[in-house]
């Protein structure tokens, strides 16, 4: 089927879905989630065809994004069920207000109509896309990259068994077969049948969205985020944050990227980071995280680990030279950018100079520099002593996620399903006229 023939069953099947009782959707999602795992074998085949193809040609990172397996299945299952239970955002009155004339006013939550995402090698954003468009009232349109193709469309073709067994028309999703540019150009371009187009991937492909797409973007950003510890920040709970903002899962866009220490902090702390995120990684045969510093900072960071003792001239390996454009690199790998600052100003002064605008923390125990911090950082997500890796819709209680929003309008950060949503004023009156 071509991209214009989904267009036109995906338009045609969007008011009905806008007209979607709570209850309908709900017993939709359960039975997609049910068709899921039940596919479990189509889908794992289709993954090993996947894997197979991107072998050599994809990084390890990117590999592990693109790998399913049972319990991934089954946490996907659950996530479209999560999705099934939250309160339906369709129809919820955000304001209202009676004027003079006895006119009431009604500010009313409703769906976008058609939301079309682009997306690249992750075969969970299939369910999780789904599942939020459905559940805000919307018809789906899903375009993966080549990588993922196989996954995206056993996941689709189990999804759409789901909904064919309801109530609601099966024309509700389609993945796109085209996985040439053109079929992305075509959803960018399609002016009056998509409500919404968003992107999910990486720079390259947030910036052709931006630039060339003439129906509505809301833009999700890429994530050079920020860890800045200060000297108060507790020791042992300062490297217990930075591993796992780091190591836990490098490849996604709420991995840390860059580590800021404050001028008294980095003699005592940087060893310890470098221990248990280069060091005892490498000795327990996991990835080890490779530093990388400007010159002035490298000689800093070097003598702190010579003059802490624990450390041989072949273990400094692991903390190198950085490039010129280390700090406005996002990784997505077992690497990260080391500077050292005087205070919190030139922290936030070097945030705002180099963030994606994505999810910054601070580590510390003053209150007055964790205010600073997060009133004058501009990010979507402020955090103080906590992983920026809870930027997540499933963590912030959203059931899951379209992505993260870096953009100001008209939703940023996870976007749930209130963000998948649009509103229109419902005006009541008695005969009044002007």
């Amino acid at each position: 089927m071509t991209t214009q023939e989904i267009l036109q069953k995906v338009n045609a099947a969007k008011y009905r879905m806008m007209a979607a009782g709570e209850a309908e959707k709900t017993d939709a999602l359960m039975k997609m989630a049910d068709a899921l795992e039940q596919a479990e074998d189509q889908i794992l085949k289709a993954n090993r065809e996947d894997l197979a193809a991107a072998e050599g040609i994809i990084a390890p990172v990117m590999m592990d994004r693109l790998r399913l397996n049972e319990e991934r299945i089954h946490g996907m299952a659950k996530g479209i069920r999560d999705v099934a239970l939250l309160p339906d955002p369709v129809g919820k009155v955000l304001s209202e207000w009676v004027r003079p004339n006895g006119l009431k006013l009604q500010k009313v939550q409703v769906p976008m109509g058609v939301i079309a995402i682009i997306y690249e090698s992750r075969p969970n954003v299939t369910s999780d896309a789904a599942s939020l468009a459905i559940k805000a009232g919307s018809a789906c349109v899903l375009r993966s990259g080549k990588e993922a193709h196989r996954s995206a469309e056993a996941i689709t073709n189990a999804m759409k068994t789901g909904l064919k067994s309801s109530s609601l028309p099966e024309d509700a999703l389609f993945l796109v077969e085209d996985v040439s540019r053109a079929s992305s150009t075509e959803l960018m371009k399609a002016h009056g049948q998509i409500d919404l187009l968003i992107p999910r991937g990486g720079k390259n492909l947030i910036r052709a969205c931006v630039e060339n797409a003439i129906v509505p973007v809301l833009e999700t950003g890429t994530g050079i985020c920020h860890i800045y510890a200060d000297r108060t920040a507790d020791r042992e709970k300062a490297v217990k944050i930075i591993e796992n903002a780091k190591c836990s899962r490098p490849s996604v866009c709420n991995a840390a990227e860059v580590l800021l220490l404050q001028k008294e902090a980095a003699g005592a702390l940087f060893p310890e980071v470098y221990r248990a995120l280069h060091c005892l990684r490498g000795f327990e045969e996991q990835p080890a995280v490779t530093f990388y510093a400007d010159a002035e900072d490298l000689k800093a960071l070097q003598e702190s680990l010579r003059q802490d003792g624990r450390f041989t001239e072949k273990d400094l390996d692991g903390l190198q030279e950085a490039a010129p454009d280390a700090f406005d690199t996002e990784y997505l790998d077992y690497k990260m950018t080391v500077g050292i600052v005087d205070d919190v100003e030139e922290a936030v002064r070097h945030i705002n100079a180099h963030s994606t605008g994505h999810s910054e923390s601070i580590l510390t125990k003053d209150k007055e520099a964790a205010a600073y911090f997060t009133k004058n950082v501009d990010s979507a997500c402020v955090y103080v002593n906590a992983s920026t890796r809870f930027t997540d819709g499933g963590e912030f209680g959203f059931g899951a996620e379209m992505g993260i929003s870096t953009q100001k309008l008209h939703a940023r950060g996870p976007l749930g399903l209130n963000e998948l949503c649009t509103y229109k004023y419902v005006i009541t009156g008695e005969g009044q006229i002007r």
